[in-house]
């Protein structure tokens, strides 16, 4: 019975909001991850959530991680910094999607939406869900709602190339 207890308290002292951050961080993640899996691109389900996640957490650990104690004589920390950061790695990432064919440049969506998932992640971590919600919603109509139009818009540009 006191291993119950003892397990309990454990549970009870459980930073149960930051969880549900990142819990949330993986949902809106794998929204749009979802989307891009349909789609047919290469950054999908769990390439967005893992994005995500890891931008949720680093966010948390850069607010709660690094506070300094009474022992270190330190003011004051700058939870910005890591911020930043996450916003450096994410641009590299997303550079790797990006590639020459010929004349096009192809991955700049999967490059846009990576960035724009980690920007998700990092609201969610900040406890922002309304933004993470927001901007998880306009993301999937621009991605979704906006390709009927992308692909009329192209054959117009091919048709009218063709007849200069």
């Amino acid at each position: 019975m006191g291993g119950a207890t003892g397990l309990s308290q454990a549970l009870g002292a459980m930073p149960w909001e930051l969880a549900g951050r990142i819990a949330l961080a993986a949902l809106l993640g794998g929204i749009i991850g979802g989307e891009r899996e349909y789609s047919g691109q290469s950054a999908g389900l769990r390439t967005n959530i893992l994005v995500s996640v890891g931008a949720c957490l680093f966010t948390i650990l850069s607010i709660y991680g690094f506070a300094p104690g009474p022992e270190s004589g330190q003011v004051g920390r700058d939870p910005a910094r890591i911020a930043a950061q996450i916003v450096s790695g994410i641009g590299f990432l997303g550079a790797g999607a990006v590639f020459r064919d010929g004349d096009h440049v192809r991955g700049m969506t999967t490059a846009a939406t990576i960035w724009l998932v980690a920007a998700i992640g990092m609201a969610a971590g900040t406890g922002s869900y309304f933004l993470g919600v927001v901007g998880t919603v306009i993301t999937v109509l621009v991605l979704a709602a906006l390709r009927p139009v992308r692909e009329r818009l192209s054959r117009y540009g091919a048709e009218r190339d063709s007849q200069e």
